[in-house]
């Protein structure tokens, strides 16, 4: 279980992942205007990131995951595994990107998978992940009765789901198929509670939808 150094931003940093409480609590300190960021470093005004390192002048980010030596970054979105990226600009759903440069507007190819639509989406998650053993927050899948969170959203969409998740990674899967599905955000940090932590935002979110749905 990881030992986390938290902020009043929502900000977070993980001793085992900095290698000691005080390097954690320094990288949480580099953090400028950030919210929410996930063992995050000298990273400004981003949001929902996780795993940053090295990131520089970042700017208005949003779901970036792995991302490393980023600079120059801006209004980037659904980014994944990225390194060395500079001067990047309005990306979206980038996957395992490496050494780009002065990207802007980039999305995904026109004849990329289909992101599918889950309906209700936050009420068939947490009704599958609150079946008898069907959550285990420490594997993406255990078997297939029983997932994590992120596993779960991804086998519920079924084939395209599957498609989703071998062409970029289940962590990014599982925030498009979120995206497309729900005004409701869940930021990727989730994916990382534990299984009491996730269960109980999962249930959070399955009722607000269902109280949005009655209205």
């Amino acid at each position: 279980m990881a030992t986390w150094i938290t902020d009043d931003n929502g900000n977070k940093c993980s001793v085992e992942y900095f290698g000691s409480e005080e390097a954690a609590k320094k990288a949480l300190a580099s953090l400028d205007n950030c919210r929410y960021c996930v063992n995050c470093s000298r990273c400004s005004y981003c949001s929902y990131c996780s795993d940053c390192s090295g990131c520089s002048r970042c700017s208005r980010c949003s779901y970036c995951s792995d991302c490393s030596d980023c600079s120059d970054c801006s209004d980037c979105s659904d980014c994944s595994g990225c390194s060395r990226c500079s001067r990047c600009s309005y990306c979206s759903c980038c996957s395992r990107c490496s050494g780009c440069s002065r990207c802007s507007g980039n999305t995904v190819a026109s004849n990329a998978i289909a992101i599918p639509r889950i309906e209700n989406i936050h009420q068939k998650v947490y009704a599958a992940a609150s079946g008898t053993d069907a959550l285990n927050m420490s594997m993406w899948h255990t078997c297939e009765t029983t997932h994590c969170r992120a596993g779960w959203v991804v086998t519920l969409a079924g084939n395209e789901g599957k498609q989703l998740e071998d062409a970029y990674n289940v962590e990014l899967a599982a925030m498009l198929i979120y995206r497309e599905s729900s005004n409701l955000i869940v930021l990727p940090a989730r994916f990382y509670d534990s299984d009491d932590e996730a269960l109980a935002d999962m249930r959070r979110l399955a009722e607000l939808e269902a109280a949005a749905n009655s209205d």
